[in-house]
């Protein structure tokens, strides 16, 4: 079959009806464009790309519970699809995403720049170039992004207020060795023991100083000097050690920023 005959499994991703439905027109004029999704949020997209296996996904970044860069995270060890964000987020990201997709699309884009865009992904899907290499500088680029905002915006916090009904406690940065995901929670191991936290790994990523902590994985986050030893496996990810006995999963795309900081 020639590339001109062959079908382009394509999903998308937007929490606006009205953005869902200007990509779904633009795709639809391109007959080797078979729709498969269409996503509202970043869990319906983590799921339609496990039931649907698209080679393409148009995905937005901001949207709600899990954003676009999270739900490519929780699908980094599996099947992941050529990307093209179509998204209004702002300069910072545009600077890390135009390192890593296939293309971007600052909204509001015309259909002439829409059109190449599609047009570069299906070209990419087709030479069968995978896309493991653009998540993993996708993921070591936003990592520099945080730490410019942080910056501009006064630095990252030193302490978490956990809410409790009435009552309000508080965890100095300084005391985590190590987060780890947990539902709706988060668990913040520190020497005094574990305190329960309701709150994203993607808004406490964003929260802590970079250069101190670092996302090894979407389910865990390491204080960079509790780290005692990184263990590569075969299938590209590995697992790092903090405190005795705990092991903690390291990502693909995640090993090589570790292996950077960790000298």
């Amino acid at each position: 079959m020639s590339d001109s005959d062959r079908t382009f499994r394509v999903a998308l991703a937007d929490d606006e009806p009205m953005g869902r439905l200007s990509v779904r027109a633009l795709l639809e004029r391109d007959p080797q464009v078979e729709l498969v999704a269409e996503c509202a949020n970043g869990m319906e997209t983590v799921l339609a790309v496990r039931e649907h296996r698209p080679e393409i996904l148009f995905l937005d970044v901001q949207m709600p519970g899990m954003t676009g860069i999270e739900a490519l995270e929780a699908l980094e060890e599996e099947h992941l699809p050529v990307v093209v964000f179509a998204t209004a987020f702002d300069r910072y990201a545009v600077e890390a995403f135009d390192l890593s997709a296939v293309d971007y699309l600052l909204k509001p884009f015309d259909d002439e720049r829409f059109a190449r865009a599609l047009e570069r992904a299906k070209q990419r899907v087709a030479s069968a170039a995978g896309p493991a290499e653009d998540l993993s500088r996708l993921v070591t680029s936003y990592g520099e992004t945080i730490e410019r905002q942080q910056a501009e915006e006064g630095g990252p916090v030193d302490r978490l207020a956990i809410h409790r009904g009435g009552r309000v406690d508080v965890v100095q940065v300084d005391d985590i060795l190590w987060i780890e995901a947990a539902d709706q929670y988060v668990e913040l191991h520190t020497e005094g023991g574990v305190v329960l936290m309701r709150e994203s790994m993607g808004h406490l990523e964003r929260s802590l100083d970079p250069r101190r902590f670092l996302r090894v994985h979407r389910s865990a986050i390491v204080a960079l000097g509790q780290i005692r030893a990184l263990e590569r496996h075969p299938g590209g990810t590995g697992r790092v050690q903090v405190a005795a006995e705990t092991w903690l999963p390291v990502s693909r795309s995640r090993l090589t920023a570790v292996k950077a900081r960790l000298g």
